[in-house]
């Protein structure tokens, strides 16, 4: 199991199985995390910690709602600051991702 990111709750998704797929480390806020060849990004950040992003409309956490990039609630930026939809974008070595 991954370890949660700090200031996080323990990690939302827990992964059963394909774990024997290539490891690819990447950045949430600045932590280091790491996923598997072919996650999304949705995939990778919840498994790393308890939820995808904070709303910017309030205190809330957000996870995610369509999983199809129709209701635009895992937007997730990068360190350029370009968004990106979550649900739909694959991890990638050294992406560095903001929730927030």
């Amino acid at each position: 199991m991954n370890a949660p990111l700090m200031n996080s709750t323990a990690p939302r998704f827990i992964r059963l199985a394909e774990t024997d797929r290539a490891r690819i480390d990447f950045y949430i806020d600045g932590f280091s995390a790491h996923a598997l060849e072919g996650d999304t990004l949705m995939v990778a950040i919840l498994n790393n910690s308890g939820h995808l992003r904070e709303s910017e409309f309030g205190d809330g956490h957000r996870s995610g709602f369509c999983m199809m990039g129709a209701c635009q609630d895992c937007w997730v930026w990068t360190e350029t600051g370009s968004r990106l939809r979550a649900c739909g974008t694959a991890v990638s070595s050294g992406l560095q991702i903001f929730t927030r």
